[in-house]
């Protein structure tokens, strides 16, 4: 890891937290009819928004925390790839969280800073136990995704389409990142990235 590399993570850092992310593929469901949704419909989706909009300004961080300390050219190159495509995710979810009138999170810096620690740690421990944790780290947001296809209010289709459309990409970096060597992870370590992802969406769902 040199200097270049560091003020590259920086500016990512500071991109992410601070600026409005831009995507290449078009928002999906922008053709869909505008929803007619009660006040505390509105709110409750902006709030399931705000909880996606921080995975993935977390998952932002993991992958640059990741690709630092990665030691295989092929593992950067799929951590990279994938990293493009949660910026996409990142700037769908911010379009409807802005459509809905709600905000993202004020703990955006804490969310990226702790993610970006963990994610360097990771890479430190090897390509196969990074690209393994990688992997865990995808299938628990795509159940997260499912669970919340199943609260967003039913009329709200275009946030349905951006959290179905994330779902389908969040199964591909797993699968991504299996095939380049990654190792599943222990069931204790799971468990415990299971209880920080529940501290994580019951803060933002508020905050």
């Amino acid at each position: 890891m040199n200097l270049d590399a560091l003020i590259i993570a920086l500016d990512n850092g500071l991109r992410t937290v601070l600026t409005p992310a831009h995507s290449v593929r078009p928002l999906p469901g922008k053709d869909l009819p505008d929803a007619e949704l009660g006040e505390a419909e509105k709110k409750h989706a902006a709030g399931l928004m705000r909880i996606n909009h921080v995975g993935e300004v977390c998952a932002q961080a993991l992958y640059q925390g990741q690709a630092l300390t990665a030691r295989n050219p092929a593992a950067k190159t799929a951590l990279a790839e994938a990293a493009q495509e949660e910026t996409e995710h990142l700037a769908w979810c911010e379009a409807r969280i802005n459509a809905l009138g709600g905000r993202k999170s004020l703990l955006n810096p804490v969310w990226y800073a702790s993610s970006l620690a963990i994610g360097m740690a990771a890479g430190a421990l090897g390509d196969k136990w990074n690209l393994g944790f990688l992997a865990e780290t995808e299938r628990q947001v795509g159940a997260h995704l499912a669970s919340h296809l199943t609260e967003l209010p039913e009329a709200d289709a275009k946030s349905r389409a951006v959290v179905a459309q994330m779902q389908i990409d969040e199964a591909r970096h797993a699968e991504t990142a299996l095939a380049h060597g990654g190792e599943a992870l222990p069931m204790p370590v799971q468990g415990v990235m299971q209880l920080m992802s529940k501290v994580m969406t019951k803060t933002a769902y508020w905050v």
